[in-house]
C-alpha cells in the first residue's frame, strides 16, 4: 500500500502561483509513476501531469504546459506541482495518484492505484 497526502492548496488570484506537495509513504517508489489529477465540480477527473519516480521524466496536459511543472524529491519521498500563471479555469480539487509499473503516458484516472484525499485550489479573477 502507498499512502499519499497532499498539501499546499488554497485561494490565489488569477496570475498567481501555488506549489502543491504530495508526501508518499508505505512503499519504495522506484517502480512507480506519480501523477496529479484535478476535478472541478460536475466534471470528470482530468490528468494534469505525471513523473517517473526513477528517471524524473515528466509528461503534462496541454492545458498546463508552460505553466505547471511537476518534480520530485527522492530524499523526502515527495512530489510537487508548481503552478504559475493560474487561471480561474484551473480551480479544482487536485489529487495526487500513484501507479506501480506505470508510464508517464498513463492519463486515465483508472490507470492509477493509489490516491490522496485531494486539496482544493480556488482561483479568483
Amino acid at each position: 500500500q502507498v499512502q499519499l497526502v497532499e498539501s499546499g492548496g488554497g485561494l490565489v488570484q488569477a496570475g498567481g502561483s501555488l506549489r502543491l506537495s504530495c508526501a508518499a509513504s508505505g512503499r519504495t517508489l522506484n517502480n512507480y509513476v506519480m501523477a496529479w489529477f484535478r476535478q472541478a465540480p460536475g466534471k470528470e477527473r482530468d490528468f494534469v501531469a505525471a513523473i517517473n519516480w526513477s528517471t524524473g521524466n515528466t509528461n503534462s496536459a496541454e492545458s498546463v504546459k508552460g505553466r505547471f511543472t511537476m518534480s520530485r524529491d527522492t530524499a523526502k519521498n515527495t512530489v510537487y506541482l508548481q503552478m504559475n500563471s493560474l487561471k480561474p479555469e484551473d480551480a479544482a480539487v487536485y489529487y495526487c495518484a500513484a501507479r506501480q509499473y506505470g508510464r508517464i503516458w498513463n492519463r486515465r484516472a483508472n490507470d492509477y492505484e493509489y490516491w490522496g484525499q485531494g486539496t482544493q485550489i480556488t482561483v479568483s479573477s
